[in-house]
């Protein structure tokens, strides 16, 4: 087996980040694993990164570069609100970020979802894929995992969902992405903003749903290995 890793060469890096509406505010949610390659660089991180008290960003494809980019923004916005006396709108804070994507599209590697409340629009969600492009939709994924997620979101989303229903939804769709992504894993958290504030959740990943062909979290490995084998298909 040939283990002479080049470190150099690009990394293939995953995550599932997704954003929806509901009526009267959005839900964003994320997944925590930060992989470099097959390695697990953090189980735990945080994706969802606040920009103002009321709105929020998802981020995927290279920390560094979506981190930077968040943290640019941040100030903009802050600066945005000294001088106008009110909180930045959602499309204001999803303008900036497509800007910064836009411009420097050649050497940044992310792909954002912005969402968030405000008094003039409500909630809204902006996707901002590789490239720049800004798209308001009721709802969005991004990251390696969204490739399991179109069919489900196709089928699973309405409408005018309340609060518990399009939460609810959110978690079901990235603990379906942990289970099928490779690059996707760990806990789930969730950012639900509407005109009473922010709400964090945080579901471990053994109170997730278990999906076809999942294990029980274990404790150990000696627990796995301890399990009864499944009897063998008749041919």
């Amino acid at each position: 087996m040939d283990m002479d890793m080049n470190i150099n060469a690009p990394h293939s890096m995953g995550t599932t980040i997704v954003g929806v509406t509901y009526n009267g505010g959005v839900v964003l949610g994320a997944d925590s694993r930060t992989s470099t390659g097959m390695y697990v660089a953090n189980r735990a991180s945080d994706k969802i990164t606040q920009l103002t008290d009321n709105v929020y960003v998802c981020r995927s494809g290279s920390a560094a570069d979506s981190q930077i980019v968040s943290d640019y923004v941040r100030y903009f916005l802050h600066q945005h609100t000294i001088q106008l006396g009110q909180p930045a709108t959602v499309k204001v804070a999803a303008n900036l970020l497509r800007l910064l994507s836009y411009n420097n599209k050649n050497m940044l590697q992310t792909g954002l979802i912005v969402g968030g409340w405000d008094k003039y629009e409500g909630g809204k969600i902006y996707g901002i894929p590789l490239g720049g492009t800004l798209i308001e939709q009721p709802f969005t994924i991004g990251g390696s995992g969204s490739s399991y997620l179109y069919g489900f979101f196709d089928q699973a989303w309405k409408e005018g969902m309340t609060k518990e229903e399009a939460e609810q939804l959110v978690v079901k769709a990235v603990s379906l992405a942990i289970a099928r992504d490779g690059a996707s894993g760990g806990v789930v958290r969730t950012v639900i903003i509407n005109s009473e504030g922010v709400t964090r959740n945080f579901y471990p990943g053994d109170k997730l749903p278990l999906w076809h062909e999942e294990m029980e979290p274990q404790n150990s490995l000696l627990d796995i290995l301890n399990t009864s084998s499944p009897e063998p298909m008749n041919i």
